[in-house]
C-alpha cells in the first residue's frame, strides 16, 4: 500500500505544470497575475491623465505582450507609441494583439453598424474629426492608424547608455526596476535611470511603478546572477526618488496612486510620475 501511494506521488509530480521560470519577469500570462479576475481593464489605466500621452511621443519600457502598451495608445490618443521588452516571444505576442485589437477597431468591420456621425464622434475622441468628416475608405485608414502609431520590438534596455537623445514626451517603466536591479545590479538600475533621462525631452515625464523590496525576496532565487546581484544591491526602491531627484536630474515627483482597487494581491503599488 505505501508503495503505491508513492507511485501515485511521484506520477503526480510528473503530471503537475511546471512552475513558469521568468528570469526577467518576462511572464507569458502577466496579466493573468495582475489584474483581477472581475476587473476588465488594467487599474493603472483609470489613474493615468490624457494630458500625459495625447499628441505625444510614447515608450513603454517591458511590455510585455503590449496590452497595457496598446490600450493607451488607443485611449489617450498617443503621436507614436514604442514598447520594448527583452523576451522575442513576447513581442510577438504583442504584435499580435495588436493586429487583433485595430482589428476589432477597424471602421471597415463594423462600417454596416456605424453611422457617420458616431463615426465621427469616435474619431473627434483622439483629436481628429474636429474639422474632417471622414467617408468611404478614408474611414477605415483613420481607425486603422494604431497600426502605424504603435510598434515594439526586442531590446535590452540597460546595455548600454544609448546616444539617442530627447525622442520621447513620455516614457513608462511599470513594475521593471526590480528585474532590472536583479539582472544588472545597482550598475543595470542607474543605466536605467541615465538612458530615460537621456531619451526625455525637456518637460517629459518618467511614469514609474517600483516593486518594493520585499517583492525582490520572493523572486532573487531565479537564477544565480540574480542571487548574487541580490546581495551586493545598495540602491534599495526607498532610495529610487533620491536618486532620480538629486543625481539624475529630474525637478519634481508626485505620487499619483497609493492604491490601486482591481490589482490582484502583491501588485497594488504606488505610482510615481517624475518631471524632467
Amino acid at each position: 500500500m505505501e508503495n503505491l501511494e508513492k507511485a501515485q506521488k511521484e506520477t503526480d509530480k510528473r503530471k503537475r505544470k511546471p512552475r513558469e521560470m521568468a528570469i526577467f519577469g518576462n511572464y507569458r500570462n502577466y496579466y493573468g497575475y495582475r489584474v483581477c479576475r472581475d476587473v476588465k481593464e488594467d487599474p493603472r489605466l483609470r489613474v493615468f491623465k490624457r494630458e500625459w500621452f495625447e499628441g505625444k511621443d510614447c515608450l513603454d519600457i517591458g511590455c510585455n505582450q503590449g496590452i497595457l502598451t496598446i490600450n493607451i495608445a488607443k485611449s489617450y490618443c498617443c503621436r507614436s507609441m514604442v514598447g520594448v521588452d527583452i523576451d522575442s516571444f513576447l513581442v510577438e505576442n504583442a504584435y499580435w494583439n495588436l493586429k487583433r485589437m485595430s482589428k476589432r477597431e477597424s471602421i471597415t468591420r463594423q462600417s454596416s453598424t456605424v453611422s457617420d456621425s458616431e463615426f465621427s464622434e469616435e474619431v473627434h475622441e483622439c483629436g481628429i474629426g474636429s474639422r474632417t468628416v471622414f467617408s468611404g475608405p478614408e474611414k477605415g485608414a483613420v481607425l486603422n492608424d494604431l497600426l502605424e502609431r504603435v510598434s515594439f520590438r526586442k531590446e535590452n534596455f540597460v546595455k548600454e547608455l544609448y546616444q539617442e537623445s530627447e525622442a520621447y514626451d513620455t516614457i513608462l517603466c511599470l513594475s521593471v526596476t526590480k528585474w532590472i536591479h536583479l539582472n544588472w545590479g545597482d550598475d543595470g538600475l542607474i543605466t536605467l535611470f541615465a538612458n530615460i533621462w537621456r531619451l526625455l525631452r525637456l518637460g517629459g515625464i518618467l511614469l514609474l511603478e517600483p516593486q518594493p523590496w520585499k517583492s525582490y525576496k520572493k523572486n532573487y532565487q531565479v537564477s544565480e546572477t540574480a542571487s548574487l546581484n541580490y546581495r551586493n544591491i545598495q540602491f534599495h526602491p526607498s532610495l529610487f526618488q533620491e536618486i532620480l531627484l538629486d543625481k539624475v536630474g529630474f525637478r519634481m515627483v508626485e505620487n499619483i496612486t497609493e492604491r490601486l482597487p482591481g490589482s490582484a494581491a502583491g501588485f497594488d503599488r504606488p505610482i510615481f510620475v517624475f518631471q524632467k
